[in-house]
This record gives structure tokens, sequence and C-alpha cells, in this order.
């Protein structure tokens, strides 16, 4: 079995819920960073001994939220040493818009895993895109390349979509099958 590290940052916590549903379906450890956009103790450690890290961090403006790219500019040293080369990579993300430019957040994850040289993995699930689509279907908002969500502004954590959850979960199983697959 694969070891998985979900690292993530979460301002209101609906990243946190999402980032729970992703780590369940993949088996994997949470590795929150702070509001003041720290690891806690031993995270450092529990990124370079994973075999996979998912990368998840609300859409501010377009982008990860500061606290999130006050974590990526600090791998800079795991980069250097090149401990993150070959481990597999995935991302996810959530704003208050049904768009709210989330690819800008995929984008910069993505990048982010391929400066350290690891291998993505996308989504994996067909779109909910018929009439016949209902908001708590999977994959509703029709994403390839890492999972997102779409959270209210208005609304808690508890007001999250079920479907956008369970397209989290299935993200996760789909991240731990793979990197299963390339560890064995």
């Amino acid at each position: 079995m694969a070891r998985i590290a979900v690292v993530f940052h979460s301002g209101y916590g609906h990243t946190q819920r999402m980032a729970q549903a992703v780590a369940g379906g993949a088996g994997a450890q949470l590795v929150a960073i702070d509001a003041e956009g720290n690891l806690p103790a031993g995270g450092w450690e529990q990124l370079k001994a994973a075999d996979a890290i998912i990368f998840g961090s609300p859409t501010y403006m377009g982008s990860v939220s500061w606290q999130f790219k006050k974590f990526a500019d600090a791998s800079s040293k795991p980069w250097y040493a090149q401990e993150w080369k070959d481990k597999v990579a995935a991302g996810f993300t959530n704003s208050a818009g049904m768009n709210g430019d989330k690819q800008g957040t995929l984008t910069t994850l993505f990048t982010l895993a391929m400066q350290h040289g690891m291998i993505w993995v996308s989504q994996g699930l067909m779109p909910a895109n018929t009439k016949a689509a209902r908001r708590d279907d999977v994959n509703y908002l029709v994403s390839y390349s890492g999972a997102i969500a779409q959270s209210p502004s208005d609304g808690g954590a508890a007001d999250m979509s079920a479907g956008d959850l369970e397209t989290a979960r299935l993200f996760g199983q789909r991240v731990a099958a793979i990197a299963a697959r390339l560890k064995g």
C-alpha cells in the first residue's frame, strides 16, 4: 500500500472538508497548513516519506491562498534535494463561484508538482453534463485536471454539495490506486 499525504490550506473550513473527503478515499494522512502558512511539526518529514502528495488550496482571486503559496515557496529545500521527484501528485480546490477561476489554482498546483519532477494524476471521472444531471452528481462541475468543489459564499462547510465531496473521495481513491500501481 502506498503512503499518501494530503497537504492543504483551508481558510473557512470548506477546503478542509474537501481534504478530509480526498484523504478518506485515498487512505491518506492530512497535513494542514496553518493560518500563518506553516506546516505542523513533522509535516515536512511526512511529505518526504509519502509515495504520493495531494495538494489542496481554496481558490482566492484565481489562485492558491497566500498560506499555500508560502508553503510552496518553502518547498524549495525539498526541490533542491529532489525529495519529491517521481512521487505521485494531484490537486484539488474549492471556491464560492461555480467556475471561480478554479483552473488557475489547479494550474498552480500542477506547476508546483512539475517543478518537483512529480507525476500528475488527473480526475479520471466522466462529467455529469446531461439534461438529467443534478447538482449533487459526481463531477457535476466537470474537471479533468483535479477535483473541484463549489461552496456558497454564505454557507458553511456543512452546506457543501454531497456530489462534490463524493467526487473528492473518488479522486482520492484514484490517486491511491495509481500510487499503489507505480509503487508495486
